[in-house]
């Protein structure tokens, strides 16, 4: 088997540059990749420079080595289009059917997934005629990500920028990996927990847990390449923002709940998958707690945090939400997570078996999906995103019985 053939489109916007450090990840990971650059973005970056980093010929016109029929070969050859950037001009040209130049004409011709990575001013972006374009592009089954908040062309900031090309490879790997043109999440607004909340005892300390994030965040990935629009609600966690993600950083266990009852309000599913302290201080201190010499430290007090997940559960924000919520055990996994699925009300529960050096930071998890009919899915040892996959399945197969 060859290796994945990858078109990258690049059309003419000031993050073409950044195009060349994608560029560098999938060929570096094993993809042979074809760059089409629009005419304008030769301004920014030019053709021998595509042609050096791909290994192959890149080309603007279709009147080129018209023996090998380029306009039509190149898409149909292709295994993953990805378009980044796209600019406003580029995605109004891929939704009305333009053909006017190599990038175009391989749009139209592609029969396998398309990406597309907009990048421009917050202006264009929520430009009416933008908006519907991007809309048309999702409902024929293209995957347009949405663009990052940051900064712009000079002293502009807002959303418009172009994620981080790290990200965009990861959507791009996941798309590829699964292999199909339609995104079954398209359409849906899923709100993702992750990370580990931390409860204050005074301006320095506070009560925490080893959650690094991992898990909720390949979550977050796996449905942007599903297609989804996902809200990603962080606690405390240090990893790059996912490609397509609205991020909303939290600390405390109050704060998260607010911001995951603000997000559900029209999500379809919502995936408390954040590791949520049971418990908080009764009082915070000031100031710094001293220790003092011959003397115990006074006992700290606790009260308990608000319950996110029943919460969710109990009191659905609308008809059809499915709830999935996560078990970290260290014994009797089975029977606690069968008796924590029971008292929280969700429709799925995550279970695993946790330790300080188990899953805690690892790249790699295992788990069995436990099921409100009383169906259980054991998921092997594997990568987060494996399992993130599992779950969004379990997802979509509820949203279908739902519907029929």
């Amino acid at each position: 088997m060859g290796k994945p053939k990858v078109v990258l489109g690049v059309s003419g916007g000031i993050a073409a540059y950044k195009a060349c450090e994608l560029l560098r990840r999938l060929t570096e990971s094993g993809h042979d990749v074809r760059v089409v650059p629009t005419k304008s973005s030769l301004n920014f970056v030019g053709e021998a420079t595509w042609a050096a980093l791909s290994g192959n010929p890149a080309s603007t016109e279709v009147w080129e080595t018209v023996h090998e029929v380029p306009h039509v070969r190149i898409g149909q050859g292709a295994d993953l289009v990805v378009v980044a950037p796209a600019t406003a001009d580029m995605l109004a040209r891929a939704a009305h059917g333009l053909a006017d130049d190599l990038l175009t004409n391989t749009l139209l011709t592609a029969r396998c997934p398309v990406v597309f990575a907009p990048a421009m001013h917050t202006e264009m972006w929520e430009h009416p005629a933008t908006q519907e374009n991007v809309a048309t592009l999702r409902r024929r089954g293209a995957l347009v990500i949405e663009p990052a908040v940051g900064r712009l062309t000079g002293k502009d900031t807002g959303k418009g920028r172009l994620p981080d090309p790290e990200e965009i490879f990861e959507v791009c790997r996941q798309v590829l990996r699964r292999g199909v043109a339609e995104p079954d999440l398209a359409g849906r607004h899923v709100v993702i927990s992750a990370g580990g909340t931390r409860e204050p005892l005074d301006p320095v300390r506070f009560l925490g847990n080893r959650s690094s994030g991992k898990q909720g965040y390949a979550l977050a990935r796996t449905a942007v390449a599903r297609g989804a629009r996902v809200t990603l609600v962080a606690a405390n966690t240090a990893l790059a923002d996912p490609a397509g993600v609205d991020v909303v950083r939290v600390g405390t266990a109050v704060q998260l709940r607010e911001a995951v009852l603000k997000a559900a309000g029209d999500a379809d599913a919502v995936v408390m998958a954040a590791a949520v302290a049971d418990f908080r201080p009764a009082e915070y201190a000031g100031g710094k707690i001293k220790k003092k010499d011959g003397e115990d430290p006074a006992p700290v007090a606790l009260v308990r945090n608000p319950d996110v997940l029943a919460e969710v559960s109990a009191d659905r924000a609308r008809e059809g939400q499915v709830v999935v919520g996560f078990a970290a055990e260290t014994d009797d996994v089975l029977d606690n997570g069968r008796a924590k699925l029971r008292r929280k009300g969700c429709d799925l529960l995550v279970v695993n078996e946790v330790g300080e050096t188990r899953t805690f930071g690892s790249e790699e998890n295992e788990a069995i999906i436990l099921a409100s009919d009383g169906s259980e899915i054991p998921v092997p040892y594997g990568p987060k995103e494996a399992l993130a996959e599992v779950i969004w399945d379990q997802v979509t197969q509820r949203f279908t019985s739902r519907r029929a």
